[in-house]
């Protein structure tokens, strides 16, 4: 009787063993299924952030060229040796290392052609956007534009480059714009137009 006992209680343990074990495969085998499509969906939703490319031109550069098809985003490094420079030449702090510029263009004839540049400077919390036009090889003003600024002040950046001073009692007035306004747009555009011409303008003939 007890030999029937003791069989009857290993047939019992080896049939909840062996339950235990089908159940543990089972959830290992969903965990790895659930992990397989969280990895899968990871991955396309890392491809899908890979292929489609945000546009990063600002809606104010887009307005100064209503007739641009398209836009390019360049970046470039300030090298350590111009932004001292800068620096010391505008008694003014260079914004960032990084510099933003913003290409745009058109296509006529299905030929792809620059039709101009601009940069955004901050003062004060406004973005001001400085258009640029290029004469021998160097960046030169187009056109300033800025909310809040009176255009008859802006106006006076036009046709302007590296040359020119850009001091603000000589070559600018502060026609219609209070004193510090006009100081703060004047010297974030002068460190702008410098550092345009250091990282794309021709070498200096003079």
């Amino acid at each position: 009787m007890k030999q029937i006992l003791i069989l009857s209680a290993l047939a019992f343990g080896l049939s909840v063993a062996s339950a235990c074990s089908s159940a543990l495969e089972t959830a290992t085998t969903n965990r790895a299924a659930n992990t397989n499509t969280t990895v899968a969906n990871t991955a396309t939703t890392t491809n899908s952030a890979n292929t489609t490319k945000a546009d990063e031109t600002p809606a104010a550069v887009k307005a100064v060229f209503p007739d641009a098809q398209s836009f390019t985003t360049q970046h470039k490094d300030v090298p350590a040796d111009k932004i001292a420079s800068i620096e010391k030449d505008t008694s003014a702090k260079v914004p960032d290392k990084d510099h933003h510029s913003y290409l745009a263009f058109s296509t006529t004839g299905g030929a792809r052609k620059q039709i101009g540049a601009a940069t955004i400077v901050k003062v004060d919390g406004k973005d001001v956007v400085v258009v640029y036009d290029n004469k021998d090889g160097s960046p030169v003003i187009k056109e300033v534009r800025a909310e809040g600024v009176p255009a008859a002040f802006l106006a006076q950046f036009a046709g302007k480059g590296h040359d020119n001073d850009l001091l603000l009692g000589a070559d600018i007035k502060a026609i219609g714009a209070n004193e510090p306004q006009a100081k703060a747009v004047t010297e974030a555009v002068r460190v702008d137009v410098l550092t345009m011409q250091a990282l794309y303008g021709a070498a200096h003939k003079h």
